[in-house]
């Protein structure tokens, strides 16, 4: 993960998101997952986050991103679940006949990550107070 700089801040932020096909149905294989990874890609372009790992599992998705401040992962997760089920279902019918028109679960999972342990950054902030 590298610091990038953006107009008005520099920021080395990561996360981690994990998200599971509805009733964790395995569908992520073969021509569905290589779609899949596509689409991710696309979304990640279109809206301006990096993904720097992608990999599924036969019934869920791991991808390490890091944005932008300002971009909420919340809102990464909304973007990158709802415009890949519409792309994956629209252009593989035999996975819409099988999961109907919903493709993930609703949940997800997110861990932060970032250069430094909490213990470092504690520690950092604790040698701050003026010494006298």
């Amino acid at each position: 993960m590298e610091t990038t700089h953006h107009r008005t801040v520099v920021f080395k932020v990561g996360y981690h998101l994990v998200f599971c096909t509805k009733y964790r149905r395995k569908v992520l294989t073969g021509e569905v997952d290589s779609r899949l990874k596509a689409i991710i890609g696309e979304i990640a372009a279109e809206k301006g986050f990096t993904i720097s790992n992608l990999e599924t599992d036969a019934d869920h998705v791991h991808l390490f991103v890091s944005a932008p401040p300002h971009v909420p992962i919340s809102q990464i997760a909304k973007w990158v679940k709802g415009i890949s089920a519409l792309r994956l279902l629209r252009s593989v019918p035999a996975l819409k006949k099988r999961m109907g028109s919903h493709l993930w679960n609703p949940s997800y999972y997110v861990g932060t990550l970032g250069d430094m342990s909490a213990d470092v950054v504690r520690r950092y902030i604790d040698n701050q107070k003026q010494k006298d």
